[in-house]
């Protein structure tokens, strides 16, 4: 058998997919900031960028060997060297299987997972936190919850032979989640839930209007991350193969439906489809078919994709039933659709697209492949709702999380950064510019 070789066309890929999946968290910061009002647009923006520079440093040190770190008869977490990587510069990629890329690819592709997941959270608690703590906090909940959530999910082991040890918890389950749903999407749904609740609810909130100050920044984000999601989904067949292609459709027409059904909803409830509604459904889309890109075949795509537009724009909102303000919609739309997307693989799965793949009900498959999925979605967002709550509380009660009220009313981008995102000077007739 001849040994194996870096495969460049695989590689290439990775490279590829790994810069798109980056490019989501600016976009996010577009599509999160357009939504807020002129005077934390900033904020908003900064929360995600933040994400980037913690994240990325901490993944470094240990996040990736606490995610991915080979350890055998380990389900919770991975081994922690605290080698920086050093160890891992030559190695291939061994997830489950020995993949022709390196395994420093792999780990720069999991990192932008690992970026924009509490990236995602912040949408929950705009206009209201500060922004040291929030830094914080994205170091402690990437520590505490996203790595090993990770674990739980996408480490498949590592394998010689016939033998694999070192799988994480739900993934020996037999829990299908291709890139993401439960890892991210359910994971910082249900933080978000969790902080939205330990912040409060934002001053003047069912008052005063908080409508989006920018809708061509939103648009601008969700067409970033639409871009962007080709990669998160097809590039986590860490190959240039079939399973990508799949994948890479899915994504499309998933997203293409889902934006159709909001919209439809929109259309039907208030008599006029809107640019936010289209940029949102887009995103629930894009949500609902991460997890299932790889194990349901086009056709079913498109209905995953159209029910979780529907299911999310009526899921929105439920905040005002509830009476927890849950600023941009993060429990509406990551949460639901992220439980959707994970539970429709039970129905749609098929194992004739893909044959790691397990048959839902749908092709004769029973229940099982149902049960274990609602099984993962359980327990991870119980997991994370529960950590965030208590990380959320502990900041809160020692350096403090919510900025204060005269804070928040004036204007957060000038008291925590110092600067706006637009200035308005006098002109020499004395009128003002936008």
């Amino acid at each position: 058998m001849e040994p194996m070789v870096i495969n460049s066309g695989d590689t290439a890929w990775m490279l590829a997919s790994t810069a798109l999946v980056l490019l989501m968290t600016p976009g996010l910061a577009f599509f999160y900031g357009g939504m807020v009002r002129t005077k934390s647009v900033l904020n908003m923006m900064m929360m995600s960028m933040i994400s980037i520079g913690v994240v990325s440093v901490i993944w470094v040190i240990y996040g990736f060997e606490l995610a991915f770190g080979y350890k055998a008869n380990s389900p919770w977490y991975g081994a922690i060297s605290l080698s920086g990587l050093g160890g891992v510069v030559n190695d291939f990629t061994n997830n489950g299987g020995l993949y022709p890329i390196p395994v420093l690819v792999f780990a720069a592709f999991q990192l932008m997972f690992a970026i924009i997941t509490p990236a995602l959270i912040s949408g929950a608690i705009a206009d209201r936190a500060k922004f040291t703590s929030w830094a914080v906090f994205v170091a402690i909940w990437s520590t505490l919850v996203y790595f090993p959530v990770a674990h739980w999910v996408f480490a498949f082991g590592h394998k010689v032979g016939d033998t694999v040890t070192g799988t994480g918890f739900l993934a020996g389950k037999g829990l299908e989640d291709f890139a993401g749903g439960t890892a991210v999407h359910i994971n910082a749904g249900a933080a978000g839930l969790a902080l939205a609740i330990v912040l409060g609810k934002r001053v003047g909130w069912r008052r005063e209007s908080m409508r989006p100050h920018s809708l061509p920044l939103v648009m601008l984000g969700s067409g970033l991350l639409w871009f962007g999601w080709f990669g998160f989904n097809a590039g986590s067949a860490l190959a240039a193969n079939g399973i990508a292609a799949l994948a890479f459709m899915n994504t499309q027409v998933a997203t293409a439906a889902a934006l159709a059904g909001w919209l439809l909803v929109e259309k039907i409830r208030q008599g006029h489809p809107t640019s936010l509604g289209a940029a949102s459904g887009a995103v629930a889309g894009l949500v609902a078919i991460t997890p299932a890109c790889a194990f349901v075949a086009p056709w079913a795509a498109v209905v995953i994709g159209f029910i979780a537009g529907i299911l999310c724009s009526l899921a929105t909102g439920l905040k005002y039933r509830f009476n927890v303000d849950d600023s941009l919609d993060v429990v509406g739309v990551h949460l639901v659709a992220g439980i959707w997307g994970s539970l429709a693989i039970g129905f749609f799965g098929t194992s004739s697209v893909n044959n790691v793949g397990v048959n839902g009900i749908f092709y004769g498959g029973g229940a099982g492949l149902l049960g274990k999925q609602a099984i993962g979605v359980a327990l991870v967002a119980l997991y994370s709702f529960v950590a965030t709550l208590i990380i959320g509380y502990l900041i809160e009660k020692t350096i403090g999380f919510r900025v204060k009220e005269d804070v928040e009313v004036s204007g957060i981008d000038l008291n925590e950064h110092a600067e706006t995102a637009y200035e308005m000077t006098s002109s020499s007739r004395g009128g003002s510019i936008l």
